[in-house]
């Protein structure tokens, strides 16, 4: 039995993971449920942080801190358009590592994901 399931194994280590990794897109995450501070996306929603009329998401003490502190913090680069986006106010995606990108549009995301 344990053969077995170590032949699956390998077999899902060396054919299939190499599949699902080059099959991965970004998607669209739940603005409340990423940290614009560490850029990582989490399970459940994050701290939101009010400033002016906008809201921003922190995970922790830290983040609030820096988000009220700091304007630039507050802002990013759309990776398609290579203009400035203000995080409050972007569509967010994810890739399979969960690495976090700000557009601003759900347009520039589709682009990036092609």
């Amino acid at each position: 039995m344990n053969l077995i399931r170590t032949l699956i194994l390998f077999f899902a280590m060396t054919w299939l993971a190499p599949l699902a990794y080059a099959g991965s897109q970004v998607v669209q995450v739940p603005t409340q449920k990423v940290c614009m501070i560490t850029n990582m996306v989490f399970p459940s929603p994050q701290i939101p942080v009010k400033i002016g009329t906008k809201t921003y998401y922190g995970c922790c003490e830290n983040c609030q801190h820096t988000l009220n502190n700091d304007p630039k913090s507050r802002e990013a680069i759309d990776p398609v358009s290579g203009k400035k986006v203000d995080k409050a106010l972007a569509v967010i995606g994810a890739d399979a590592n969960g690495k976090v990108y700000y557009f601003q549009s759900l347009e520039n995301l589709k682009k990036f994901k092609n």
